[in-house]
């Protein structure tokens, strides 16, 4: 039976919808010019860029020497390479840093925070499980999200990214459940799936963008579980993924 539920954050339970513009507004403001669709492309490109030299397991923010701000502005730095561009001022990657600690970049998806509650008053215990910085926790605080946590468990306070097993065990010791009786539930099919899944947790992959997993969105998530719990769930659990 599932007593736990654990959630990736970005493109899970939030998002930057004016991620492009953002970024856009503030290199302008400090003297580097890019359209926001651009800047959201190279900040995919960067990403993935930083994301295939990463040491697999090890958290790339707690990692760099600088600490997470001196990675974000490494990652500053590359998009304005690609550019062409000078390297841009500290206060430039200060800013984009601030500004992405604040709830004000993100807007939580509409059908989280009732989600959330239905789960809550299943009587399931909640966490996040998340590659993050040291700004999640106030993230979440000003979102309205925290609230609904037992356990938040980022990838910087562990020095432990997804897929690695360590950082879900973290969070289940948080929630007091062993590894079968938990779900987590994520976009990325190899941090948040297969990790999930290796660590001996039950996932469901969400695709709120393009179709393939196993959801669209959270709004079904309540029902599913309840099914599960109650021995109604219409199909087995396959390889320990939900599968209906």
């Amino acid at each position: 039976m599932i007593r736990a539920v654990t959630f990736d954050v970005t493109l899970t339970l939030l998002h930057c919808p004016r991620l492009g513009e953002i970024y856009s507004g503030t290199l302008r403001r400090h003297g580097i010019e890019v359209d926001p669709e651009e800047a959201r492309r190279l900040i995919s490109v960067v990403w993935q860029e930083f994301a295939c030299s990463a040491e697999p397991g090890h958290d790339r923010f707690s990692s760099h020497p600088e600490g997470e701000r001196g990675w974000w502005r490494r990652f500053l730095e590359r998009i304005c390479e690609h550019l062409g561009s000078p390297p841009p001022s500290r206060f430039t990657a200060a800013e984009l840093f601030h500004r992405f600690g604040s709830a004000a970049a993100w807007e939580v998806y509409p059908e989280v925070p009732r989600v959330l509650a239905a789960l809550r008053d299943q009587g399931l215990r909640l966490g996040v499980v998340s590659n993050w910085d040291h700004r999640l926790p106030e993230l979440l605080r000003q979102a309205g999200l925290a609230r609904f946590f037992d356990a938040i468990v980022f990838s910087a306070e562990l020095g432990i990214e997804k897929p690695d097993q360590r950082i879900f065990h973290q969070a289940l010791t948080e929630l007091g459940v062993e590894p079968a009786a938990a779900l987590h539930v994520g976009d990325a099919r190899l941090e948040d799936v297969e990790g999930a899944v290796a660590a001996g947790l039950l996932a469901l992959h969400l695709t709120r963008t393009s179709g393939g997993g196993d959801l669209r969105d959270l709004t079904s998530l309540p029902e599913l579980v309840a099914a599960e719990r109650a021995g109604r769930a219409g199909r087995q659990w396959a390889g320990r993924v939900l599968d209906f």
